[in-house]
């Protein structure tokens, strides 16, 4: 067994390594990396897709947290022209220092599920720079994010994902294609930002503010949930009925809502 395989699993980066060669074969083919292109991989653990898209000839970033993997993916891929690695942390991670012109990284990653979340809003405040996201995630993470109005899977994550991309989940992954075999299930999910946002708002920090106010209590009425930011009456001039509950409106009336905040002044 190669040193590239005894590296041990650690629980605090939330480490499952891919090494299913059906599912990487799958997750590259989505990919479809080409010459040119500009790759940034986080968290490649044991290099299972770094390889392949060191192949396809575009140009690779990795950002890699653990020293002991970093130190292995050197040695592995230090001779390849179109690798860079990054050790360190990619919530942390400046992408501005990759020197991509907006619109054209293409991002992918296997992230460890404990900080999906976090990272995935702090690759959205870079999405001018992004051209596509390819991630495996929880699998309930990616239905959450691909949910529409109306159930339970739709809240925070959905909205503030899809006010910058168009989402795709495209296939599930079971436990057995990693090692340790996580206690979940898997997704790979598509995350295109678009080149001009259906629904822009006025000031994109107060429909966060909205958004998180009005899931806070997710059962209850947007006239209280949201009372402490705005008046019933003006929830109704925004053509949204306030006796409704968040998980019932369109990104589309969330934003409505933010416009109608920002109209009104941000309140202290």
């Amino acid at each position: 067994m190669t040193e590239q395989y005894q590296h041990r699993a650690r629980k605090r980066f939330g480490q499952n390594f891919l090494h299913d060669a059906g599912v990487i074969d799958r997750i590259l083919r989505s990919v479809h990396a080409r010459p040119g292109e500009h790759v940034l991989e986080i968290g490649p653990g044991q290099g299972a897709l770094t390889e392949g898209i060191l192949d396809s000839g575009a140009q690779l970033d990795v950002v890699e947290i653990d020293k002991d993997l970093a130190q292995i993916l050197t040695q592995q891929f230090a001779a390849r022209e179109n690798f860079s690695l990054h050790q360190g942390d990619a919530l942390k991670f400046d992408f501005n220092t990759l020197g991509a012109a907006p619109g054209t990284l293409r991002v992918v990653g296997n992230l460890p599920y404990n900080i999906s979340t976090p990272l995935i809003f702090h690759l959205l405040h870079n999405a001018h720079l992004i051209k596509d996201m390819h991630f495996m995630l929880q699998k309930e993470v990616v239905e959450r994010m691909a949910a529409g109005p109306g159930g339970g899977d739709w809240g925070r994550l959905s909205i503030m994902v899809q006010y910058h991309c168009r989402v795709e989940h495209l296939f599930n992954v079971g436990p057995g294609a990693f090692n340790p075999p996580p206690k979940v299930d898997s997704a790979i999910v598509r995350m295109v930002p678009y080149e001009t946002l259906p629904h822009p708002a006025k000031d994109h920090r107060l429909l966060e503010r909205v958004v998180r106010e009005a899931f806070n209590q997710r059962r209850k009425t947007l006239r209280n949930t949201l009372k402490a930011l705005m008046p019933n009456e003006a929830i109704e001039a925004t053509g949204v009925d306030g006796s409704r509950r968040p998980e019932q409106l369109s990104l589309e009336e969330f934003v409505r809502l933010a416009d109608k905040l920002h109209e009104l002044g941000d309140p202290a």
